[in-house]
């Protein structure tokens, strides 16, 4: 993927000039036709495969400090609107630091559409390249692991290659950075806002049973509208949220939401405030981040994975029901489970590689998992946690 000297002739696609490059760490210098924002933007670059909701996925916070590579080559095709924006926080338009397509934008061809995926891209700073060979570079994450690089796109064509290179290997990478700060709300709100119904948009939780703090990491909205469509009235805190903050709103449970980076170092002053909730004995109940911060506010550890899950068609096996769920994933790090401490259990596991994908401490109405349970984009077999949710603070109200 090096730039090299070819007798083979370009795509009749191609520009004759690359307008946009990827500088990975290592000094690979991939060429490409430039997208979206002009400039530059650094990050860690991985792959996703879903097939549908690359609007979503653009505008997922879990993706802060990343760099998308889509495996699916039709991006553009149903354009964008205003209904399928996932970030919950005005101040994180976007989670993605820039996208890399297979070939150059699909025109919209969708009634739903509201506005061309260029013109999106370029509203909300987002650098993106495309007639890249995707296959290439995910094969390459998958042997090497997600890789440190810098994609920048210029309409003249004048890149300082050496500056680039001296960029992406100067960036630190997720390890040890905390994000949330970057995509958080800076405010509490309320939350009633139900599920999408085809050609009736989204409605309006009029008679919540349950009152439900959730606590924005990163929070997409279709989980917010998932509680809502529940039967809960969500109160919303920001990341930085005391215990005290999140009890004296006498909640009957407790959210912890999806969100980027490292959970070791957003647990540096969110696991205090999750610990005492646990011993409050609220139910609570975690995605993604969330889970992986419960597990470390119960005593375990996490890592980084090589290059992470992303898509929506991942596998995961239920270990109560012995049931295999199709789920969305987005997350470059996971819980260590054999530093599970005693008294919590694994509870779901991946069919891909085998990590740990859901927990729950005994005893207690605490759980959570490494997926996406409200599948934007992605399939709805786990729309039952939020019921098991429900179920649990119904039980804690009527004991």
């Amino acid at each position: 993927m090096t730039t090299q000297p070819s007798s083979t002739p370009p795509p009749p696609w191609a520009d004759t000039l690359p307008t946009a490059r990827i500088v990975l760490a290592d000094g690979t210098v991939i060429s490409g036709t430039g997208i979206g924002a002009t400039g530059t933007a650094v990050g860690e670059v991985c792959f996703n495969t879903a097939m549908t909701g690359y609007q979503e996925i653009l505008t997922d916070p879990s993706y802060a400090g990343q760099i998308i590579t889509f495996t699916f080559p039709h991006i553009g095709n149903v354009g964008v609107n205003t209904e399928d924006t996932e970030s919950a926080s005005l101040a994180a338009r976007s989670g993605v630091r820039g996208a890399i397509l297979r070939a150059p934008i699909t025109g919209p061809s969708n009634y739903r559409s509201a506005q061309h995926l260029d013109e999106w891209l370029k509203a909300r700073g987002i650098v993106g390249i495309a007639n890249v060979d995707t296959r290439a570079l995910t094969a390459r994450i998958r042997e090497l692991g997600n890789p440190n690089g810098v994609i920048a796109h210029d309409p003249s064509g004048n890149f300082d290659i050496d500056k680039l290179k001296a960029e992406a290997k100067a960036w630190p990478g997720l390890e040890g950075m905390d994000l949330v700060p970057e995509v958080t709300s800076g405010q509490s709100y309320n939350w009633d806002q139900t599920a999408w119904v085809w050609n009736q948009g989204y409605g309006r939780n009029e008679n919540p049973e349950f009152h439900v703090v959730a606590i924005d990491y990163g929070l997409k909205l279709n989980i917010l509208r998932c509680l809502a469509s529940a039967g809960c009235r969500v109160t919303v805190l920001p990341a930085n949220a005391t215990a005290d903050d999140i009890l004296e709103r006498k909640p009957d449970g407790v959210f912890l939401s999806n969100g980027p980076g490292d959970p070791a170092a957003t647990g540096e002053y969110a696991v205090p405030a999750i610990q005492k909730v646990v011993a409050s004995g609220l139910p609570v109940f975690g995605i993604c981040l969330g889970h992986q911060m419960l597990a470390l506010a119960l005593g375990a550890k996490t890592k980084k994975m090589p290059q992470g899950h992303h898509g929506a068609n991942h596998p995961v096996k239920d270990h109560a029901t012995q049931k295999v769920e199709i789920t969305s994933m987005n997350h470059g790090f996971t819980v260590d489970r054999d530093t599970l401490p005693a008294g919590v259990e694994e509870t779901h596991v991946s069919l891909f590689d085998g990590t740990n994908c859901g927990l729950e401490l005994k005893g207690k109405p605490v759980f959570s998992v490494q997926y996406h349970p409200e599948a934007s984009p992605g399939p709805q077999d786990s729309h039952y946690l939020f019921k098991r949710f429900v179920d649990l603070m119904r039980s804690q109200k009527a004991g």
